[in-house]
């Protein structure tokens, strides 16, 4: 095998590996969120400060709970849409007496 297949090679790995990583992160957030939640968990736990700084940066933004890291649950983010398009009756004055 030649210098220039192998590199070849483990090129094409990391691109496969990098997809894969997508797909996943995309398909399945939930369960990425509580890998990084433990391997945050388990450098806070460890002494230094490069451990402590990786462990706040694998931190999942969902764990922070502001509205900037866009998770749309609770409904508080974003634009508010107009009433009578959300569903709500629209209230009608009662007719007047002749």
């Amino acid at each position: 095998m030649t210098t220039g297949l192998l590199i070849q090679y483990v090129v094409l790995a990391l691109i496969v590996l990098a997809s894969a990583w997508v797909v996943l992160r995309k398909l399945a957030p939930r369960l990425t969120n509580r890998w990084f939640a433990s391997a945050s968990i388990k450098l806070a736990r460890r002494d230094g400060a490069l451990a402590h700084s990786l462990s706040r940066r694998l931190q999942p933004k969902a764990a922070t709970g502001n509205c900037a890291d866009g998770c749309a649950t609770c409904g508080a983010c974003g634009p508010k849409p107009p009433r009578a398009a959300a569903g709500e009756a629209l209230i009608l004055k009662p007719p007047q007496a002749r």
